[in-house]
């Protein structure tokens, strides 16, 4: 059985080198061929989208942008539909998904994450004129636009209000603008690209949660060398003013915490 002992010996380090060998071949394969390729769903305003003349802009296309600028290559976009937008790592479709992908223990236990490069908050809305709520406590026998199934719905009726049924962000704060409900608990990136397009509209954040969620560049396991690469490109484009410009474009204001 000696020789069998051999095979498995020789099998064990073939598979070692094999890996050894990997380390970092992504990121030398990224730069050789010039190109970062990016997944991307191209339908998720103000992140990834295609704006009237169809190309494809966003806050998070612009990152990928400058996080490829750093790493000396340009960026490719493959769009494709959420559902299999992180399964398309797996099958070696691009190097990276940079589309708002919130940070979770289920997705590190198979990926990597890049450090978190943009956060959110659960934010109370109310109508600008309105000095009766001022805490999520406020809430009290008071009506709330949600998505029912939502965390923001399910927020909103811990603190005693009454839920008023909406299909989004959108319908909430119109029912919220109208009068027809007093209120809507929502995500503070959707409040700040509404009020970027529209400054001028009645409404105004009166509370928010102290804990953020938090999103980073999503990668396949095993290549640290890639991700301490695009930590730096990150931590760079912050340092030089660009991240601040690209979040003022889409934001009017910083959104990294």
């Amino acid at each position: 059985m000696k020789w069998l002992k051999s095979l498995l010996v020789a099998g064990t380090l073939q598979v070692l080198a094999a890996t050894a060998g990997h380390a970092g071949a992504n990121l030398d394969q990224i730069k050789q061929a010039g190109v970062l390729k990016v997944g991307t769903e191209g339908t998720y305003a103000p992140f990834t989208y295609h704006d009237e003349s169809g190309a494809l802009v966003g806050f998070d296309v612009e990152i990928a942008k400058a996080i490829a600028g750093k790493l000396g290559v340009k960026a490719e976009f493959l769009e494709g539909k959420w559902d299999g937008l992180i399964a398309g790592l797996d099958a070696n479709r691009y190097d990276a998904v940079i589309n708002e992908v919130g940070i979770t223990d289920a997705r590190k236990a198979k990926y990597d994450f890049s450090d978190p490069y943009i956060a959110s908050k659960a934010v109370l809305i109310v109508r600008g004129d309105n000095t009766d709520i001022k805490t999520f406590a406020d809430l009290k026998g008071k009506k709330s636009a949600q998505s029912l199934t939502s965390n923001f719905g399910k927020l909103a009726e811990s603190n005693g209000a009454e839920l008023v049924g909406t299909d989004g962000f959108d319908q909430s704060i119109q029912l919220l603008i109208t009068g027809r409900a007093d209120a809507t608990i929502n995500d503070s990136l959707s409040f700040l690209d509404f009020k970027k397009h529209k400054p001028d509209a009645n409404v105004k954040i009166a509370a928010q949660e102290e804990n953020a969620d938090y999103s980073g560049v999503i990668v396949r396991k095993g290549d640290p060398e890639l991700v301490a690469a695009i930590n730096k490109a990150l931590a760079d484009i912050k340092a030089d003013g660009t991240y601040k410009k690209i979040a003022d474009t889409y934001f009017g204001q910083d959104v990294s915490q």
